[in-house]
């Protein structure tokens, strides 16, 4: 079976792969036709793909998160790489398939993940500070097992969230190293807290989001996790108008930076100035490896990467 990553313009292939995103759309001629647009992935990456003059019985069959065997070409369009299917049925128990082979994953094990996780967060000296984010990861460890960190934009795959948050701890134990200054209880509680409502924020199965919750769409994960640490104040008899409990909202709420970039407020303490590029510095070097990862060896470039102003990485051949 040939991979996603392995997929070149031109290749002529039949293989099993996951129906990640599968939509009814029509055509834009003078008769519409039915089509499916669809994105294909498999455990070494995805592509968007195109299922043309879909039947009825086809609308009935294919659905989400279903595995198939289809028989394809790649192709270039509009300088990116694309799959025309010509044929595709549902797998069969004969097939000897399961959907497990097909799912992305953090490449740490989560039980080993949420360990970490949880070891930072005993570690905080601040006893305050330390029952708010032990009450917050409370709310989501069994999901922090297995939920992605976005949709689409970075550590999108099983247990991504959980990945996420461990390499911006170890960054994070860096930068407290080289600037003493920062307060390191902050700087660990920011980053356990920043994405922390992330699981209440989407619907995910096996690391794929299907859609946004109610919640998530009217509030997101920002304000969710904002209201949680309040949530935590009261039930645990802190004061919510202390610094400490401030301080933690102000990291969650302005981690994103910019109002465009879904946060109220602009970083204005040290420590929330150190966890927006810190959170930056882990997605955005995520996105580019994930994008070399999934990206054939004989292609120089990347496709066009949407959290890098949509460019392409160059592979040096040093």
């Amino acid at each position: 079976m040939t991979l996603i990553n392995q997929l070149v313009s031109g290749d002529d292939f039949t293989g099993f792969y996951l129906l990640r995103e599968l939509e009814v759309k029509q055509t834009n001629g003078a008769t519409p036709k039915d089509y499916f647009d669809i994105v294909l992935c498999d455990a070494s990456g995805q592509l968007s793909a195109k299922y043309w003059d879909v039947s009825s019985a086809d609308k009935e069959t294919f659905f989400p998160m279903g595995l198939v065997k289809i028989q394809g070409n790649a192709h270039t369009y509009r300088e990116k790489l694309q799959i025309k299917i010509s044929r595709m049925r549902k797998v069969t128990e004969e097939d000897g398939v399961a959907l497990t082979d097909f799912i992305r994953s953090a490449p740490v094990r989560p039980v080993d993940l949420v360990h970490t996780i949880k070891q930072v967060t005993a570690s905080i000296a601040d006893q305050e500070i330390r029952t708010i984010v032990t009450y917050c990861v409370d709310k989501v460890e069994d999901r922090l097992m297995h939920y992605p960190a976005a949709k689409t934009h970075h550590h999108a795959y099983f247990a991504g969230l959980a990945y996420h948050i461990v390499r911006m701890l170890e960054i994070g134990a860096f930068i407290c190293k080289q600037r003493p200054f920062l307060n390191a209880d902050l700087i660990k509680a920011g980053i356990v807290l920043h994405d922390i409502a992330k699981p209440e924020e989407m619907v995910a199965q096996l690391g794929i989001v299907s859609e946004y919750s109610l919640s998530g769409k009217l509030m997101g994960h920002i304000s969710l996790a904002s209201n949680w640490i309040t949530e935590a104040a009261i039930r645990c008899d802190i004061d919510l108008e202390s610094e400490k409990v401030l301080g933690l909202q102000h990291l969650v709420l302005s981690h994103h930076n910019l109002g465009e970039w879904g946060s109220p407020v602009q970083p204005q303490t040290a420590e929330a100035v150190a966890l927006h590029h810190i959170d930056a510095m882990d997605a955005k070097l995520q996105m580019v490896e994930d994008a070399l990862d999934t990206t054939p060896d004989t292609e120089q470039w990347t496709p066009f990467i949407r959290g890098l102003e949509n460019k392409p990485i160059y592979r040096m051949k040093l």
